[in-house]
């Protein structure tokens, strides 16, 4: 795989040297490093995406087994609920 891009950021000193000290016992160069370092984690984030779309898909397919099982007493009890809950806070401050 022939390397074209070139990326650039800062680094504390500390992560600068703990890094050469890393490579230098690696035996390899930092650029070498880094290579290794961030094709590891962009592995583990696939593979953790992969795991989410999974819980994803498991969970939509648990949700849209209950999709129109949920039974309210009625068609239009939705559009009484402010009705309805006035008079049951009536009765219960009543009694």
């Amino acid at each position: 795989m022939s390397k074209t891009e070139v990326y650039s950021w800062r680094l504390s000193p500390e992560q600068k040297t703990a890094l050469e000290e890393a490579a230098r016992r690696m035996r390899c160069s930092v650029a070498d490093l880094l290579d290794l370092i961030t094709r590891a984690w962009l592995e583990k984030e696939a593979r953790r995406a992969a795991e989410d779309e999974g819980e994803q898909a498991r969970l939509r397919a648990a949700a849209e087994r209950s999709i129109g099982t949920i039974s309210g007493g009625g068609a239009s009890r939705s559009e009484k609920v402010r009705h309805l809950v006035r008079e049951r806070l009536k009765r219960r401050r009543a009694g």
